[in-house]
């Protein structure tokens, strides 16, 4: 039987018991209730409720109960949440690692149930087990622009945390007062000798048979630490600019900044990549058409040049974690247009945008009243002193602050005004 991994001797390393588990789930508990409520304050920056165009997970029913208006204020206020999920998530990969590790015997663990309250914690451990790697990995692919996974990224992702947390949680109430006693129990045991006494509760942790051990048990715990520190200094940089963003090796645009000059900052995705032309771009082809109440106008990127132009100092910050600081864009206010199409500024509706790429998910977005008539909300036609790059959304984009990367809609063509 000790051949076997349902027996407690098969797994000799003198590490494994219920201190060094306790204390990465601790860890954890912290670290993964954190990329619960910025995840979903992610989801909630798209505003998944105000149009079907914005909503990727339609029939959420009542899991979409914390939803609300995002607000614009402060203007990097998902450049934060954001950052911190993504980076966090990163940094906690070690930690998971490691916790997966100390619990193996455990998921092999004979008989399958001995109560109840102990088949609800082995049901609650499968999904957990299963729900976090499913949760990290896509979350990884993700950031990495790798979408290899069958389905849109955004309802895997958005149901996957919902049915790990859930498991998550009964995991939590069921292990809590184990994993305090267990913490506890080191004050009283030698941290670098022998394990504290074990109970019949965790049988399967604490080897009967250890081998002679090659790393204590603080060396483990400074080896895992370590891990997190270099995934989150090889990740953090993507949030800054300048030299900080080159020490990002593992996000996708942890590379040098593209191009130089005004127009050298991060982007997501090029025009060639959405297939637009410098054709259908240009000032003779190009016109912006702009909906409401009143009718329709068309205007060229001269008549919009004409308008009144304003300038606001904002962030761009996109669902993979990365951002830039502030740029100085200059254009139309979105509340302006509204106006031309026969509405009150000041009680200028939700608008449709939509773009001249003919593919990709949010290639129409609808942006709320508020976002609208937020005075730094624009049609940017230029930035940091020039014109938009084609790669920036030339001939016209959307910036709003506070707003995810995908709702400042590049290359406009159309906007409708009105309640959605």
């Amino acid at each position: 039987m000790e051949r076997s991994p349902s027996s407690p001797a098969f797994w000799r390393s003198p590490l494994r018991g219920p201190w060094f588990t306790s204390l990465l789930g601790v860890v954890l508990l912290a670290g993964i209730t954190v990329l619960f409520v910025t995840g979903l304050l992610s989801y909630a920056a798209y505003n998944p409720d105000l149009s079907p165009v914005n909503d990727k997970t339609p029939d959420k029913g009542v899991l979409g109960f914390y939803l609300f208006s995002w607000p614009t204020d402060p203007p990097w206020l998902y450049r934060l949440t954001q950052g911190v999920h993504v980076t966090l998530g990163i940094a906690l990969v070690p930690v998971l690692l490691a916790k997966l590790w100390s619990v193996v015997p455990r998921l092999f663990q004979l008989p399958p149930a001995r109560s109840v309250a102990h088949a609800l914690e082995r049901l609650s451990l499968l999904l957990l087990v299963g729900g976090v790697l499913f949760e990290f990995v896509t979350g990884v692919l993700n950031i990495q622009l790798d979408y290899v996974f069958p389905g849109s990224f955004y309802p895997l992702h958005f149901y996957g945390a919902w049915v790990f947390f859930a498991a998550f949680a009964v995991h939590v109430v069921l292990r809590a007062p184990t994993a305090v006693r267990n913490l506890r129990r080191m004050r009283a045991g030698d941290e670098e000798g022998a394990p504290p006494p074990v109970s019949a509760e965790e049988p399967s942790l604490v080897s009967p048979n250890p081998a002679e051990p090659t790393v204590s048990r603080r060396g483990a715990v400074w080896l895992v630490g370590g891990g997190s520190l270099l995934l989150l200094g090889t990740t953090v940089g993507q949030n800054f600019d300048g030299p900080a963003r080159r020490t990002a090796l593992l996000a996708p645009h942890g590379g040098a900044e593209p191009g130089s000059g005004p127009n050298g900052f991060q982007i997501n995705k090029t025009a060639a990549a959405r297939s637009i032309s410098a054709a259908e771009t240009s000032e003779e082809a190009w016109r912006l058409v702009v909906t409401g109440p009143s009718g329709t106008v068309r205007l060229s990127r001269a008549e919009l040049a004409e308008l009144p132009l304003h300038s606001a100092a904002l962030p761009i910050a996109c669902v993979e974690g990365w951002s830039t600081s502030d740029q100085w864009w200059r254009g139309v206010r979105l509340r302006d247009l509204a106006a031309l199409v026969g509405h009150e500024p000041e009680t200028a509706p939700d608008v449709l945008v939509e773009s001249l790429q003919r593919h990709g998910a949010f290639r129409r977005a609808a942006l709320r009243a508020n976002q609208v008539r937020d005075p730094r909300s624009l049609l940017a036609l230029d930035v940091n002193g020039e014109r938009l790059s084609p790669d920036h959304g030339y001939p016209a984009r959307i910036i709003v602050p506070a707003a995810p990367g995908v709702l400042n809609t590049k290359w406009v063509a159309r906007m409708t005004f009105g309640e959605l």
